[in-house]
């Protein structure tokens, strides 16, 4: 039987992930309920075009918390923030909508996880990257890689007792030979490949 050949575009740009579109929709959700401003710690999103619209609706965007007025309805981004700077918005006793992507908490969550059970962290990443600040934040220390030339230079204080985690916004291709460099040079070392999940939850804590 005869099939015509298929001819498959890839779209570019693509679309955002789901923790993305998630957290968009609840900058929305926000100004919908509460109206404007809304004040949203760092970009919501990595992306001018979307950006500029929620500004021109009164998002306002500021790099830190205490840039927020009291009483400022405040939103964390998808990227996750560090217990710095959570801390630091409850004690001002901001109403907070934490819109930090599921994947980013589960991060969050194993890291810790090897912490309490004794292990070194290695996270696998971008330096000033606000999702690696946050991810940094949530632990006591952490050994930044950013590539395979960090690793051979990685200088860990107990080699056999190694774990890591990974940025969530890195494609699969870039940190496989990252993780493999590690995998060759710790043989014992911890981790999972992807922070994977379903599709995340459409909800947030409302204030």
């Amino acid at each position: 039987m005869n099939q015509t050949p298929l001819t498959i575009y890839l779209a570019a740009p693509r679309g955002f992930c789901a923790g993305v579109d998630r957290a968009i929709d609840i900058v929305e959700q926000a100004l919908a309920l509460y109206g404007a401003p809304i004040y949203v710690r760092h970009e919501i999103v990595h992306n001018r075009w979307v950006v500029d619209d929620l500004r021109a609706k009164g998002v306002i965007f500021v790099s830190e918390v205490d840039e927020i007025p009291n009483g400022g309805i405040t939103v964390f981004s998808a990227h996750g923030i560090s217990a710095k700077v959570e801390n630091d918005a409850k004690l001002r006793t901001l109403p907070i909508i934490d819109a930090t992507c599921p994947l980013v908490t589960k991060v969050h969550n194993q890291a810790r996880r090897y912490e309490r059970e004794g292990y070194e962290i290695v996270l696998i990443g971008h330096a000033g990257h606000p999702e690696v600040e946050g991810t940094s934040g949530r632990v006591q220390k952490v050994y930044l890689v950013e590539n395979i030339a960090d690793v051979a230079a990685l200088n860990v204080t107990s080699p056999e007792k190694l774990s890591y985690v990974t940025q969530t916004t890195l494609s699969v291709d870039y940190t496989k030979s990252i993780i493999a460099a590690l995998k060759e040079r710790f043989p014992t070392i911890h981790g999972r490949t992807r922070a994977t999940s379903a599709t995340p939850p459409r909800t947030a804590r409302w204030p």
